[in-house]
């Protein structure tokens, strides 16, 4: 299983599973498929309103450069618009990342759109292939380019907010830092996940970056330093509080 570290706005390092090469190559079949169909639609209204005479270079237009620009736009335009995901990825939950943990930007979509050209269809896919099974962050040539990868939705230690709720009884739980309702729910998991990490694995880079969260969110919500030293359990309570006053 390869993984990669991403940090988060909060400064919390989250460890995701990379997508295999089986899970990209059937995310790219679906949008294969997906632009496809609607290539031949287009076709088809195309056909019936200005006849079946077709040109040369018209059926070259329609027959090559048309679907390859619709592939590319429903690449740039999806994964742009739906954080990362094309239709293909999104049945797969796989999403393209920044390997530096930023946000990516329109030219970075742009970018693995673009190089979809050589990776994918110039080749047969037998370069990004070849590229996503052998490099270390199962890069192709467009996620080389854009400083981006494909993970799983999941983290390696991911947890739902209904895992949270496992933690211990809420029934008649009075909150300590109502403050914490400035946080999200995105926020909870981390916070969870680096519990979870520290839990898995007790070595001194996890517990340094467990009392390190602690103490920055102890700063923002005001909190005594005493009740953060045990970071542990202060970053649970904050999950409990944010809970009950968030549900």
């Amino acid at each position: 299983m390869q993984t990669i570290d991403l940090k988060t706005t909060q400064n919390v390092t989250i460890e995701y599973e990379l997508a295999t090469l089986g899970e990209r190559m059937l995310a790219v079949i679906i949008d294969l498929v997906t632009v496809g169909i609607g290539y031949f639609l287009l076709a088809a209204l195309v056909t019936g309103a200005f006849g079946s005479a077709w040109s040369g270079v018209q059926v070259g237009i329609f027959g090559f450069i048309m679907p390859l620009a619709c592939f590319l736009v429903y690449n740039f335009l999806f994964e742009l618009l739906s954080h990362g995901q094309s239709l293909g990825k999104k049945a797969l939950s796989i999403q393209v990342v920044r390997l530096d943990g930023e946000e990516p930007a329109p030219a970075d979509y742009l970018l693995r759109a673009v190089f979809y050209f050589v990776d994918l269809l110039a080749t047969a896919g037998l370069l990004g292939g070849l590229l996503i099974s052998s490099s270390p962050k199962r890069q192709r040539l467009g996620d080389m380019t854009a400083g981006t990868g494909v993970i799983k939705m999941r983290s390696a230690n991911r947890f739902g907010l209904g895992d949270i709720l496992r933690i211990s009884s809420l029934e008649d739980y009075e909150p300590r830092y109502p403050a914490v309702r400035q946080f999200s729910e995105e926020d909870m998991l981390l916070i969870k996940n680096t519990i979870a990490r520290y839990q898995r694995y007790s070595n001194d880079a996890n517990r340094r970056l467990l009392h390190d969260l602690a103490s920055q969110l102890g700063l923002q919500l005001e909190a005594p330093r005493e009740e953060t030293r045990n970071a542990t359990e202060f970053l649970k309570t904050l999950i409990r509080d944010y809970i009950v006053l968030t549900r």
